[in-house]
């Protein structure tokens, strides 16, 4: 019991998404919870051959408090008797196919008409195989099946629903391998602590169910290397993720036995904790939009990477000419990312909620299984330096403005260099086709004001009737024109005012976003040509640090612990965010404790006419939080 809870309480903790309720009747189904970080108390009721049901206060006191015998193994050996089939699998296809109705006596079969009189609904099932007793037929394998698998969830449901209200407790985590997605199950068990509790407990399931022993076994193992003090991430390049278990979806699956064939996780190198500066921890949802609620954009989202596939795969093989096996591996990177792609068409729930930022990690992460870690490597570095040869004569450039004039040209210059983003098919198109498009080509392709989100004006007045900022996080997204030219002239200004500045780049590479390895050659650099920056510098009013992400997006709930603490040891009073990963795809509605920018251009025309603007429109969102 003791791998259970531990196994429980670890995929609560790490694994994104891992937790959803189900219901039927809703647009999605699949509801999934963000993490919260105060996962107790709560009630686990592990379903296996019998039901185990456990109160968890803690992390290490936690009881058994009941259980029965009748479970999962009741449900495979009763079905087996009724309908002669052997393979639990089979008798939940069964189930799928049949009609409860035909088998069972209903409220209306009992009382006719006058079960409104009751409060009673007339489809609630008054006796599980009660037609069995006076019908002189033979019934469907199917409808009995159908019949057998609500009787046992209901009697889970209204268990576990009894031991929650006895013990105050208002979550409850189904486990054990029993339910393995299957609607029927979620729908009937749901229902169930719906009715018994009055809507006050909610039945949550885990995508992982089958697992939780498994994995607190391995924890306990490996307990010496303490494994808590790790922050985790669940890979998707390896993991298969949740499946349907409808014989009508995704046929190739359903010749797999169980839900799941694989969980891989990834120990990442440093602890990931909030944002301290987030407003509300337990209500901050990273994506903007939910892929697996809007069937438009998510038709159109996997349309958009299929197409971008082959050109991605085409880099990758393109960024080791030295390797003789680079074609193969693409390949097979290119071939991988798309099964995925498919299977998320037919089951977009199969790692959570699905969103551009997890799309985009997919690809990431199979890039990575295929060696290819950082296929744009060459290109940053060829960027980075066009970019240095020029950031004296745009300095200097700026400089010779007067201070309003400036102020605008330091944001049109940070808008764009976020043009330089090899993640858009716009932009590198436009790059791979003309190599002379450069930053000054880049100014003229944005919106003139007034913008498609402006408040360009509210930011100015704030620079020029408030006091100077204590010190602003900026969050880098790519390398050469962008961190050069955009984001340095914007912190040297900042620096100028007295602000003292923290830059955040990715720990990882990801596309062509600048990582914290990179930002330390390029900040060497401009330091030797910058002695505003070289003073910044060495007086550490200017310090570089990592994000802890390898993702062109952006969650500020797992940020780097070191990151963090420095936020808050220099009382970090404003909070910037380029870019359209980390900006529009992630954290557009994002509320902060202090004031904060969301900058980008809109390099999509889709999401462009989707936001009711045009391709390089220009998000330009000041926000002060409410006092």
């Amino acid at each position: 019991m003791t791998c259970l809870i531990k196994g429980c309480n670890f995929v609560l903790r790490n694994i994104p998404h891992e937790v959803f309720a189900y219901q039927k009747d809703s647009d999605t189904e699949f509801r999934f919870q963000a993490n919260h970080p105060n996962i107790f108390p709560y009630l686990l009721v592990n379903i296996g051959s019998g039901v185990s049901i456990v109160k968890v206060e803690t992390e290490d006191k936690f009881e058994w408090i009941g259980g029965s015998s009748i479970g999962g193994g009741t449900f495979w050996g009763l079905g087996a008797l009724l309908t002669k089939t052997k393979k639990f699998d089979e008798l939940l296809q069964l189930a799928s196919k049949g009609q409860h109705t035909n088998v069972d006596m209903l409220v209306k079969d009992v009382y006719g008409g006058a079960y409104q009189t009751l409060g009673l609904s007339g489809n609630l099932i008054a006796s599980s195989f009660g037609k069995s007793t006076t019908a002189d037929k033979e019934f469907s394998k199917e409808d009995m099946a159908k019949s057998l698998l609500h009787m046992i969830s209901n009697d889970i449901g209204q268990l576990a629903c009894l031991y929650a209200k006895l013990h105050n407790l208002d979550k409850i985590y189904f486990g054990g391998f029993f339910i393995r997605g299957h609607p029927v199950t979620m729908r009937t068990i749901t229902y169930s602590i719906n009715f018994f509790s009055k809507g006050e407990v909610q039945a949550l399931f885990l995508r992982h169910e089958g697992y939780l022993g498994a994995i607190g076994a391995f924890l306990k193992g490996a307990e010496q290397d303490n494994p808590n003090q790790y922050s985790w991430g669940e890979n998707y390049a390896g993991s298969s993720g949740l499946m349907s278990t409808s014989p009508d979806v995704y046929p190739m699956q359903r010749t797999r036995s169980g839900t799941f064939d694989m969980l891989e996780m990834d120990r990442l190198e440093r602890p990931l904790v909030n944002l301290p500066l987030l407003k509300d921890p337990s209500t901050y949802i990273p994506d903007t939009v939910d892929l697996t609620d809007d069937a438009m954009a998510r038709k159109y989202w996997l349309t958009c990477f299929e197409e971008a596939l082959d050109g991605v795969a085409k880099r990758a093989a393109a960024s080791q000419p030295d390797s003789v096996d680079a074609l193969e591996r693409a390949e097979k990177f290119r071939q991988k990312y798309w099964n995925k792609l498919q299977t998320l068409r037919q089951q977009p729930f199969a790692y959570g909620t699905l969103t551009v930022r997890s799309l985009l990690d997919t690809r990431e992460h199979c890039l990575n299984e295929f060696n290819f870690p950082d296929p744009y490597s060459k290109v940053k570095q060829k960027e980075n330096g066009i970019a240095l040869k020029c950031f004296q004569s745009v300095i200097e450039s700026l400089d010779s403005l007067g201070w309003e004039e400036r102020q605008f040209a330091l944001v049109k210059g940070l808008l764009a260099g976020n043009v330089f983003d090899w993640g858009a098919k716009a932009v590198s198109d436009v790059l791979e086709s003309e190599p002379q498009f450069g930053f000054e080509e880049a100014k003229s392709k944005l919106q003139e004001r007034p913008w498609l989100e402006d408040s360009y004006s509210q930011w100015l007045e704030r620079l020029k009737e408030g006091p100077p900022h204590k010190c602003a996080l900026i969050f880098a997204d790519n390398s050469g024109i962008d961190i050069i030219l955009g984001v340095f002239p914007f912190v040297r200004e900042l620096l100028s005012r007295g602000t003292e500045v923290i830059l955040a780049c990715n720990s990882g590479p990801a596309l062509n976003d600048v990582t914290y390895s990179e930002s330390l050659i390029v900040t060497e650099r401009i330091a030797a040509m910058d002695p505003i920056i070289q003073s910044a510098l060495k007086e550490e009013k200017l310090l570089l640090v990592q994000t802890g992400s390898s993702s062109p997006c952006l969650d500020l709930s797992r940020l780097d612990k070191g990151l963090a603490v420095l936020v808050r040891e220099r009382k970090t009073d404003l909070v910037i965010i380029e870019g359209m990963g980390r900006a529009i795809h992630t954290n557009y509605y994002a509320a902060l404790k202090c004031e904060s920018l969301k900058l980008a251009v809109i390099k999509n025309s889709w999401l462009a006419d989707r936001l009711g603007g045009k391709i390089f429109s220009v998000i330009f969102k000041y926000e002060v939080p409410c006092k």
